[in-house]
């Protein structure tokens, strides 16, 4: 049987790093993003509009228009961060600046999200900012 430092000798308790989690609640979180937007366009149009594409272009409320432009931007910022924290993880960093960084990145695009949503102003600024640079952190953990 191989040995791992990530996982037992049986392999009975397998073990998740912090960073490999975040980057899957970030995941979860992002296929989740969508429905907002979604049931808010069916609400406007109706079922049998929005299923046949009739509606495509009809305007959204501005909340839901807000909370499709951040789950595209969720989209765009998931991929950096997980060819970081796989590139960490396949490297076996993992520490308490990587972990940091990836629940940072995880509470701020969350939060990204809702104050996106809500137009809270400069709050999406800030939050992606800060998700920003926490894959910064994460970066110098793997060059230095």
């Amino acid at each position: 049987m191989l040995h791992d430092r990530h996982y037992n000798i049986f392999y009975e308790d397998i073990v998740m790093t912090v960073e490999l989690e975040m980057l899957t609640w970030t995941t979860v979180a992002t296929l989740l993003m969508w429905l907002p937007y979604i049931l808010a366009h069916i609400a406007n149009v109706g079922m049998v509009e929005a299923l046949t594409y009739r509606a495509d272009g009809a305007a959204l409320p501005d909340w839901a228009a807000r909370a499709k432009k951040a789950h595209y931007n969720a989209i765009e910022n998931l991929l950096p961060f997980a060819v970081l924290v796989l590139v960490a993880h396949s490297l076996e960093i993992s520490n308490a600046a990587t972990q940091s960084a990836a629940m940072a990145f995880f509470g701020l695009r969350v939060a990204h999200y809702v104050v996106y949503v809500f137009g809270v102003p400069f709050g999406r600024t800030l939050t992606f900012a800060g998700s920003w640079a926490a894959q910064l952190c994460i970066v110098y953990q793997l060059l230095m």
